[in-house]
Order: structure tokens, then C-alpha cells, then sequence
């Protein structure tokens, strides 16, 4: 009985010390988590109006109200649906 007793004292201990240091962990991983949230920014995207494959607005070439993904395709206009 005496073992059992010791058993459940040093069972308890190492779930409460550890039960801690995870606590720990697991807030400095969601404060990381979200710092990394912060960081990345949204861009606007747009639609290539020859070929229709979606790409942020910064990268893509405008001319005459429409965007375009690359300057063969700004040069060809936009394609008629």
C-alpha cells in the first residue's frame, strides 16, 4: 500500500510539472502562430482577361481597364467569350 501511495504522489507530480511545461509550449506556439499571421499580407487578385488565370494585382499588366498575366497577352487583347 505503501508503494501504491508513493506511485500516486511521483505520478502526479511529473503530470503536474509537465502538464505545465506543455501549457508553455503550447502558448509560445500560438503566439507564433499568429505573429506569422500578421506577417503574411493579403494581395488583391485579378483575372487575366486572354487566358482568365487568376494572379495578385502587383503582378499584373493593365492596360485599357483589363489585367493580363504576361505581355503576350496584354498583346493580344482580351479574348471574346
Amino acid at each position: 500500500m505503501k508503494f501504491l501511495l508513493v506511485l500516486l504522489v511521483v505520478v502526479v507530480g511529473l503530470w503536474l510539472l509537465l502538464g505545465r511545461g506543455l501549457g508553455q509550449w503550447r502558448s509560445q506556439s500560438r503566439q507564433a502562430r499568429r505573429s506569422a499571421d500578421a506577417r503574411a499580407t493579403a494581395h488583391e487578385m485579378v483575372r487575366c482577361a486572354h487566358c482568365g488565370v487568376h494572379l495578385p494585382r502587383v503582378d499584373a499588366r493593365e492596360r485599357a481597364g483589363h489585367a493580363y498575366c504576361c505581355a503576350e497577352h496584354e498583346s493580344a487583347g482580351p479574348r471574346d467569350a
